[in-house]
């Protein structure tokens, strides 16, 4: 047997294999004397068939299964002995007039093509600087928050006469194109200036208007229209009011404070609003801790300098999975799987080099942590805690033992940027939500 490795650029080759008849025949009639053992094939006791039978009946198929297992074994041990890491899997090459004589044919030629990389480096030192994010909850956002809690709690009614603020339910018409649609339009989301016509108005008014008086995100966000329905609402427009629907706010009593929080939780109008800050800056810190990881790890990928075999991993993600993606589906979503593969090496280089591992219970602890986030609205918390290693059991085993393996992979990786955090130099920044916001646009 001759194994050679062809490479055809920085991280792509190709394996070549050669197989002599030494190589695979003394397995072929080893396992054809055992099938002969075995055979029952007409006319013959079972067992008494003459092996020369055995083989022109079974001598084929006996014949490529051996030369795949020993395709298969060659392929594997090769690789292993490699420094490189292999990505994806092998795929044999397909040549053109290239059909195997399996009857008379003693030697045998195999290609496979492999992508891989090689050399992942990556140094982490106070030299390689990082920023923490801390979003600050400040008490224009606690008031904001309270004002929409209360809104969303409050009682519905219809007035006769609109106010700022209200929303507004009718038919728009545009009288150039004809279009038309009825609505209910939210008269916190357009201009103050166009607002004001829709103020003091009341049931069977047309309020006339025209579509320069409406800013580009309004149309969606105040009217919910589609860009083709915008598109024909153009020039002088009429809405014609058929109803007036309008939130008052809930009184900050008892009953709002258990409906927010659960019975008991808080008692006073001082402890609702301290509990709304600190429910705030719970989420909030694990927004910017999701935030500030993504960042680190887009830095930390882009000073690798990792170079994938792309041509290679996009035909195999297309062989891999026949028949369920297009060229086209692989290569809109080739960036996406790009970053993460990268990462994962990354992540994986970092945790062998510096011993870091997800043990069992720390797999237990994560996925006790995920379902109390789940249930944490639902009231039942005492109920869950009794009945928690139950609920990990099922969900561990779950997708054919799949959902462990994710997780064991999300506690290595947990593990894996806080040993980047501990290791680099990252200044801590505080920053209000607007600034958060921007930071995501980017």
């Amino acid at each position: 047997m001759e194994i050679s490795l062809d490479k055809q650029s920085a991280n792509q080759a190709l394996i070549k294999i050669k197989l002599n008849e030494a190589d695979y025949q003394p397995k072929v009639d080893a396992k054809l004397k055992d099938y002969a053992k075995k055979a029952n094939i007409k006319g013959f006791r079972p067992g008494k068939a003459p092996v020369s039978m055995v083989k022109n009946i079974y001598g084929t198929s006996v014949l490529v299964e051996e030369i795949n297992s020993i395709l298969g074994e060659s392929l594997n041990n090769y690789i292993k002995e490699q420094t490189f890491k292999i990505l994806g899997e092998p795929l044999p090459v397909e040549k053109e007039n290239d059909s195997i004589d399996w009857k008379t044919q003693k030697e045998f030629d195999f290609e496979y093509k492999i992508g891989f990389v090689e050399g992942i480096s990556v140094a982490l030192d106070k030299k390689f600087k990082g920023t923490k994010y801390a979003i600050k909850v400040d008490d224009k956002l606690v008031e904001e928050t309270i004002e929409n809690l209360k809104a969303q709690s409050g009682k519905s009614t219809n007035p006769e006469v609109s106010e700022a603020g209200d929303h507004i339910y009718g038919d728009l018409t545009a009288k150039e194109s004809g279009f038309t649609k009825t609505l209910s339009l939210d008269l916190t989301k357009i201009t103050k200036k166009l607002a004001g016509k829709f103020t003091g108005i009341s049931k069977d008014a047309v309020v006339e208007f025209e579509s320069k008086d409406v800013k580009k995100a309004q149309w969606e966000e105040a009217f919910g229209m589609t860009e083709e329905e915008v598109e024909s609402a153009q020039g002088e427009l009429t809405f014609t009011v058929k109803n007036i629907n309008r939130t008052e706010a809930a009184e900050l009593n008892q009953e709002f404070f258990d409906k927010v929080f659960g019975p008991g939780v808080v008692s006073t109008e001082e402890e609702f609003v301290a509990k709304v800050k600190e429910t705030l800056q719970g989420n909030y810190d694990k927004e910017s801790k999701v935030f500030t990881e993504e960042e680190l790890k887009k830095a930390i990928t882009e000073s690798a300098k990792i170079d994938l075999p792309d041509a290679f991993l996009k035909e195999w993600l297309i062989r891999a999975n026949e028949g369920k993606v297009t060229e086209e589906d692989v290569e809109k979503e080739y960036p996406i799987y790009a970053k993460q593969l990268i990462w994962s090496l990354i992540s994986n280089h970092l945790a062998t080099e510096n011993k870091i591992q997800a043990e069992h219970e720390d797999v237990i602890a994560k996925t006790k942590e995920m379902i109390r986030e789940q249930f944490a609205s639902s009231g039942l918390g005492s109920q869950m805690e009794e009945s928690m290693d139950m609920f990990v059991d099922n969900y561990l085993k779950g997708e054919e033992g799949q959902n462990y393996m994710n997780m064991l992979t999300s506690v290595q990786n947990d593990k894996v940027l806080a040993y980047v955090q501990e290791n680099i130099d990252l200044k801590e920044k505080e920053i209000t939500i607007d600034e958060f916001k921007e930071l995501l646009e980017k």
